[in-house]
């Protein structure tokens, strides 16, 4: 069997390191400058000639640097003669451009896409997309995974009386749905309508949260908009308080400021997708994928199924239907 080589971009190598340590191979070196003309280049300091190569590397801010170090890092590899290359992004910044919902406007998820297949990547693993169609927008396999088995876990051993999941908006319902089913939970959601990338309108609660606790379930978190448009709405409606729960966790702008100071608040939950706030905030909780992504690279390495990952999490990986022709 061909030898795995894991590399970290510069985006978060703290991540990666949990990754290679609960799969047990070592993190290789790798180095990324930058010339007098702001161009980068990046340099890996381990043989990759008919290895199995993973370059992890989640696109989060600064978005663009990190994607064209990821693209540097694919192309890297394949002149070294990498057998396959694996980008694993944890998080996959243009997912939310992922329809053409203006004239005229980009549709950013489909390029990047592009790009990282052109680069020379032979697979991608990643983790929550903003919509299931942005995993058609590769031309090459992709391993998809769910973190709300782990967002659950958080939640199971807590008192859920009186309790309900919220999702933000009637696009991730159903998201929202296998999560309170892990929970045997009711669920409601929030209808919303965006006027801009920090501000939304939610205008109605689909489902009765009165005088209930709720646990709000979102893909991401950046600015907050949607967050504290639907904890106010969320109060009019007579809900009490709320856990929130997202798998990026990026809190950029005021979202820290916003958020912490929310009387509605009880707790934030996220995962390690993306790397932690700078400043201190004792009511975030944040759970690791690190388990999760080095299991899937480790059946990916050995040709195994990883749809067993979903086991008792996503309910569309339930027995098969029986087959209408045999």
């Amino acid at each position: 069997m061909r030898e795995i080589v894991v590399f970290s971009g510069s985006s978060h190598r703290s991540l990666a390191e949990r990754i290679c340590s609960a799969l047990g191979v070592p993190l290789s070196p790798s180095s990324t400058t930058r010339f007098s003309n702001d161009c980068l280049q990046v340099q890996l300091g381990a043989n990759c000639r008919q290895r199995d190569v993973y370059l992890i590397a989640p696109l989060v801010p600064p978005t663009q640097e990190s994607l064209m170090e990821l693209l540097l890092m694919i192309d890297a590899a394949k002149g070294a003669s990498a057998a396959q290359i694996t980008a694993v992004m944890p998080h996959f910044a243009y997912a939310r451009s992922d329809k053409k919902d203006a004239s005229r406007i980009s549709m950013g998820g489909r390029l990047v896409a592009d790009m990282i297949v052109a680069a020379g990547a032979h697979r991608v693993l990643t983790m929550t997309l903003h919509a299931p169609q942005v995993h058609g927008f590769f031309s090459v396999p992709v391993d998809h995974l769910t973190a709300i088995g782990v967002l659950a876990d958080h939640f199971r051993d807590s008192d859920l009386s009186d309790t309900v999941v919220v999702s933000p908006d009637l696009g991730n319902a159903k998201t929202a749905t296998q999560f309170a089913r892990l929970l045997g939970l009711p669920v409601a959601a929030g209808s919303k309508m965006r006027k801009a990338d920090d501000r939304v309108v939610i205008d109605m609660i689909v489902g009765d949260v009165a005088g209930k606790r709720a646990i709000v379930l979102d893909d991401e978190i950046a600015t907050g908009g949607s967050i504290i448009e639907l904890l106010d709405r969320l109060k009019d409606f007579g809900c009490t308080e709320a856990a929130v729960a997202c798998t990026h966790g990026l809190f950029t702008g005021r979202a820290v400021e916003r958020l912490e100071g929310h009387p509605m608040i009880s707790q934030v939950v996220t995962t390690d997708t993306v790397p932690p706030p700078a400043t201190a905030w004792p009511a975030l909780k944040v759970r690791s994928v690190a388990g999760l992504f080095a299991e899937a690279i480790g059946r990916i390495h050995a040709g195994e199924s990883i749809s067993s990952l979903f086991d008792g999490v996503d309910p569309t990986h339930a027995p098969p239907q029986p087959a209408l022709f045999s």
